[in-house]
């Protein structure tokens, strides 16, 4: 690429930074379709949880609302939100506080 100039990128500095050290978490949301068992069964294929520990999750997701399922990288948040969404679960991400 002859003639081509390089370009500056400015770096975001308002309150929407994001805090590359802070990891992101995958919540699960309470939803009136998916069946406790199902939960519990996505939960176990998905991210390889015990029956206990999915169990405790489906559960905290029936009493509570949700549950965080996952954390780790903005990217690896992104895929296990999508693949949540597959199954038909009702899943957002959010920087951990």
């Amino acid at each position: 690429m002859a003639g081509a100039s390089p370009v500056e990128v400015e770096e975001p500095t308002d309150a929407t930074d994001v805090d590359v050290d802070r990891p992101w978490v995958v919540l699960v949301w309470n939803d009136p379709i998916n069946l406790m068992g199902y939960v519990t069964f996505v939960l176990q294929k998905l991210f390889g949880y015990s029956r206990e520990k999915a169990t405790k999750l489906m559960l905290d997701v029936h009493h509570k609302g949700r549950a965080v399922v996952s954390s780790g990288t903005r990217e690896q948040a992104e895929v296990d939100v999508f693949r949540l969404h597959e199954h038909g679960l009702w899943a957002t991400m959010t920087q951990d506080s």
